[in-house]
């Protein structure tokens, strides 16, 4: 093969989770050009990726949502002249791209085998997703050495964000931590509350400064955060692109975070992580990257997680994760 395509799938953990994918096809087929058929929210996850070449971008709930669009991307795929198309996604509507592009090879799962040369046969979902992903390849004859989920810095964006942190009072010298508040779902948040006190505790005790990443809409609940920690923290919320949030997560002692696609660009650059689990599961989306991680997750017995009862009005799996439980797991990555 030298021409390879993989459609890959909507979110930012699940993307660092596809990193060995692409690993394993670069060190099976060295010389092949390996393009990426990827949404948007993901396009700035897998730039950071050594082993991607290309990236084509399919915009689902934007332009492409129209069949037009669609047909217009499906010639571009056909033009591209591809040997295979490995499909981590089981959406029938990729499988069928892939199939009207007339890609001659096409692995994936066997939901869509109508439309793929080689299904491969879904044993389980209840498997780590990075496994998940690599069975693909694994049933197509791929061996797989590298599991880790692994991204790689650039210099231009430590040095941007060196810039930014020393504009913000934290010299190179000196200790921070950052607290990720945020989450795709609520469900997966652990309280503000619970953040300020963490946030003052690990001030006072080891003098560590605190800063707080994000999105933009994250700002305001940061700014909050640390107004009720009473410290003069670092709020970067919606000022740090991609990259310098990579070199953020890589500089601090530990990163803290529930899990999140923050979670796992930290742990993917080496930076050492407390994940704070509730309605998932670490055996399924635990971190998989350089890094030290240390996990807190209670069984309080109300559901099997995975869960998605986002109606759930009183998040107890998230609740039932103490300050102290968080400090005393900082204090193992710290040691």
């Amino acid at each position: 093969m030298n021409n390879i395509l993989v459609v890959n799938i909507n979110w930012l953990g699940d993307a660092v989770f596809s990193i060995p994918v692409f690993k394993a096809l670069k060190k099976t087929y060295p010389q092949a050009r390996i393009t990426c058929l990827c949404v948007p929210r993901v396009k700035e996850v897998l730039e950071y990726c050594p082993y991607v070449d290309k990236i084509i971008i399919y915009d689902e709930r934007g332009k492409h949502r129209f069949p037009w669009r669609k047909w217009k991307l499906i010639r571009y795929l056909k033009k591209e002249k591809f040997d295979a198309a490995f499909l981590l996604h089981r959406s029938m509507t990729r499988a069928l791209m892939v199939y009207m592009a007339g890609i001659p090879l096409r692995i994936g799962y066997s939901k869509s085998k109508g439309l793929l040369t080689n299904p491969v046969p879904m044993r389980s979902e209840d498997v780590h997703r990075c496994d998940y992903y690599l069975r693909i390849l694994e049933g197509y004859g791929i061996k797989v050495d590298d599991r880790l989920c692994e991204l790689r810095l650039k210099v231009e964006d430590m040095g941007s964000m060196d810039a930014k942190l020393s504009r913000a009072g934290i010299g190179q010298a000196e200790n921070y931590v950052v607290l990720n508040t945020g989450g795709n779902w609520d469900l997966k948040r652990w309280s503000a509350d619970s953040f300020a006190l963490l946030a003052k505790r690990l001030h006072q005790e080891f003098g560590l400064k605190i800063v707080f990443p994000g999105a933009g809409k994250d700002k305001e609940l940061c700014q909050r955060i640390a107004q009720a920690a009473g410290i003069q923290a670092v709020v970067l919320a919606g000022e740090t692109s991609l990259g310098e949030s990579l070199a953020l997560y890589k500089r601090a002692v530990a990163v803290i975070s529930g899990d999140s696609g923050p979670l796992h660009l930290a742990n993917s650059v080496g930076a050492d992580v407390v994940g704070i689990f509730g309605p998932t599961r670490v055996e399924i989306t635990g971190p998989r990257g350089r890094g030290r991680a240390e996990i807190l997750f209670n069984d309080v017995g109300c559901n099997k997680a995975p869960c998605y009862h986002l109606s759930c009005v009183n998040n107890v799996c998230m609740q039932s994760v103490t300050v102290d439980d968080v400090f005393q797991a900082f204090k193992k990555i710290k040691a």
